[in-house]
């Protein structure tokens, strides 16, 4: 794993935490999304859950109010996220600092592995869905959304514009995900679109710092300014706003 990157996503993610639910609006909607998926699935029968990435607590809330009796760990690769989440008093929860993709259990723990809008950070997700599918109970599923290869499309064509490359990392198709699922025996991928109303780059850009997504992808670094307002032209030419596309995929072990 790369540890100076998951310190910068840590820190990133840190300095947003107070302000992170202003900025959220599509992080609402893939978390409610997952725990709805999670319930039809196993609606009961849940003695014991992990959560990967809690961020401010949206999928934590629902996941506590619809199992209420299951033992919920909480994880989050940033301290001040997980504290977050944990102060506010709503969730009754073992919380840890964990980074996601290095989970620091073994053996076959959790009836559920629940995780919204946190796997495209991960260095390796082929990886990370294999040590995470190795947590789960017979019969047990995890079920998670990460950022596609569709989002942002009009700021990464900005940059194209200008010879750029955008700092965004390289989300992974819908195609993508169906074939890392595909060797797992009972799984299933797809994908939702959610409009960003931004209104114009500086919104954007606002957006970005205000979740904390605002560390590069390997090699790349910040445009200077005189790039930046270039990229920031084109995008306004282009209507100002853009999109999540949003991934959801479940993988089910089987039972015995």
């Amino acid at each position: 794993m790369n540890s100076g990157r998951k310190q910068r996503i840590s820190d990133a993610f840190g300095a947003a935490a107070a302000h992170y639910d202003d900025h959220a609006g599509p992080q609402r909607m893939a978390a409610a999304l997952v725990a709805g998926l999670a319930h039809r699935q196993k609606p009961d029968g849940v003695r014991r859950i992990l959560e990967i990435g809690c961020g401010t607590g949206f999928l934590t809330r629902d996941i506590h109010a619809r199992w209420p009796g299951a033992e919920l760990v909480v994880t989050d690769l940033s301290p001040d996220m997980l504290a977050r989440t944990a102060k506010d008093g709503l969730v009754a929860g073992i919380f840890l600092t964990m980074d996601g993709e290095a989970p620091i259990f073994d053996g076959e723990w959790f009836d559920l592995i629940l995780s919204s809008l946190a796997f495209q950070w991960f260095d390796d997700l082929a990886g990370a869905l294999d040590r995470l599918a190795a947590l789960l109970r017979p019969g047990g599923s995890m079920i998670f959304s990460t950022m596609g290869q569709g989002s942002f499309t009009r700021w990464r064509a900005a940059h194209e514009a200008n010879g750029l490359a955008a700092g965004i990392p390289d989300y992974p198709s819908l195609d993508g995900l169906r074939s890392l699922l595909s060797r797992y025996d009972d799984a299933f991928a797809f994908d939702e679109e959610y409009a960003l109303g931004c209104g114009g780059a500086k919104g954007l850009i606002a957006h970005l710092k205000g979740i904390g997504a605002v560390v590069p992808s390997d090699g790349r670094k910040p445009l200077p300014p005189r790039e930046l307002r270039r990229v920031m032209a084109a995008f306004e030419e282009s209507g100002g706003d853009d999109i999540y596309q949003v991934l959801f995929g479940r993988v089910t072990r089987a039972g015995r």
